[in-house]
């Protein structure tokens, strides 16, 4: 953005590069489902002056809701669905300036760790094309780490852009619930679990960008208060000697990957040579009663979206249009009574209100993103042998991704840091999560800890400045 702000490179030419990038990589990463040209031309023949981001290439995630792209949803259930209308986070990013070139994939409904649908095939990973990229917004990160884009748009309902961000070694941070717009079309967002934000290279982008997405959205089912400043203002202050939690052990009693466990204590020592104070303190909760709370509210709102897309597609949903794991999750929430549902929300809300209190000593908490490191594609099968919906989510989250569902629970904002590598040479990212409206704290940290271990510069093995033409 420097050089476009400078004049030393022109929207044009920032343009025509991100397409040929596409071009280029999506053949063998597979992160893009639809193109975005007649728009993209239009907003590049007639640029907002004075835009923070005007003629910056951008991805959306399919998942955002853009009039004329596809709504799909990864599923065969949806095939041939458009989106009617901008959402409200499309209509700011508009307003920013950003040229939206096209779609990335994502998982089937948005309901994996994973994104390797049987619509549109498996994404891969840009540091080893067998691993997976995480979700739900794999095909942003995978794009944003091959150098495509500098920012792709992505969401975080369970780990969505943390996930993706620790598989492909890029920064994700998912804001406070209520900070940045998931309407008109979705006014609770999962019913407050799902957050909209970006995914980047840098700290210092994704601060920006959250200056820009943030805001109360008219109607709008959850709010939080507004920043005391700018958050790019943010990058670069010091954030005082902070009080940091660490555990490397899993809520869920899963076994953690020795390299993720190597990488939250090589932290929390590099966050004490910086003057902060760090101790090992677990954050504890009743993980079996967290697991099938979280799995009824996740499921609960399924039937309706199901039953709409099937009027309007004139499709059923069955194993021929369906993936089986979403099955199981449609059948789950087709079994769900309003007093199963009001019981399991009203035990969320005491565990959250539980973690919070926890952090009423702490001003952030550092633990791994994930079990493991990227694993390989059809490690987690969403179109395998699934029983049930609980046979599902422990695949999914109890032995993968089960470190960061909690925090889209509290609605506290979460990210993740690439600040490791693995011994085969993929990323490793360790999460810190802070209080409810603390994004400006994560962001401080983030950039101390950049400034402290560098990323910005590690490539992986397909990466845009590798590609001979």
């Amino acid at each position: 953005m420097d050089l476009l702000h400078r004049k030393q490179v022109s929207s044009r030419e920032l343009h025509d590069t991100a397409i040929a990038a596409i071009e280029a990589l999506h053949p063998e990463l597979n992160f893009l489902i639809s193109w975005n040209e007649a728009d993209a031309a239009a907003t590049l023949a007639k640029p907002l002056a004075g835009a923070p981001f005007a003629g910056l290439p951008f991805l959306v995630k399919e998942a955002v809701g853009m009039k004329g792209q596809p709504a799909v949803m990864a599923s065969r259930l949806a095939q041939g669905m458009r989106c009617e209308a901008d959402g409200e986070l499309v209509t700011r990013l508009r307003r920013a300036g950003v040229i939206i070139l096209g779609s990335t994939a994502g998982p089937e409904f948005g309901n994996a760790p994973t994104t390797e649908s049987v619509l549109h095939g498996p994404v891969h990973n840009p540091w080893n094309p067998g691993r997976m990229v995480g979700g739900s917004s794999g095909g942003a990160s995978a794009a944003v780490a091959a150098g495509v884009v500098p920012v792709a748009q992505s969401s975080d309902g369970g780990g969505s852009i943390r996930t993706p961000a620790h598989c492909c070694g890029v920064f994700g941070l998912k804001p406070t619930r209520g900070r940045t717009p998931v309407g008109p079309k979705s006014n609770g967002g999962y019913f407050g679990l799902s957050v909209p934000h970006v995914t980047t290279r840098s700290v210092r982008d994704a601060a920006a960008f959250l200056d820009v997405l943030h805001g109360d959205e008219p109607g709008a089912l959850y709010r939080t208060a507004p920043p005391q400043r700018p958050y790019l203002q943010e990058v670069g202050m010091e954030p005082g000697r902070l009080r940091l939690a660490f555990s490397t052990a899993s809520p869920s009693g899963e076994a953690v990957h020795p390299e993720c466990i190597a990488a939250v204590l090589q932290t929390a020592q590099l966050c004490e040579s910086l003057g902060h104070y760090v101790e090992d303190i677990p954050l504890i909760y009743d993980w079996e009663k967290f697991r099938t709370a979280f799995a009824d509210v996740w499921c609960m709102s399924m039937p309706l979206a199901v039953a709409a897309i099937e009027a309007a597609s004139g499709r059923a949903a069955g194993p021929d249009t369906m993936e089986s794991s979403n099955l199981a999750i449609l059948h789950h929430g087709r079994s769900l009574g309003a007093e199963q549902i009001c019981r399991s929300a009203a035990l969320l809300y005491s565990i959250a209100r539980d973690v919070e209190h926890f952090f009423q000593q702490w001003d952030a908490v550092i633990t791994p993103v994930n079990l493991m490191p990227a694993p390989r594609l059809g490690m987690i099968n969403a179109n395998g042998a699934c029983q049930d919906m609980l046979d599902w989510f422990d695949l999914a989250i109890s032995r993968f991704a089960a470190f960061t569902p909690i925090f889209n629970v509290t609605g506290q904002p979460a990210m993740s840091v690439p600040l490791a590598m693995s011994g085969e040479g993929v990323p490793i990212g360790v999460q810190f999560a802070a209080k409810v409206g603390e994004e400006a704290l994560l962001i401080r940290l983030a950039a101390q800890l950049e400034a402290a271990r560098p990323w910005r510069e590690r490539q992986p093995m397909v990466h845009i400045a590798k590609y001979k033409a």
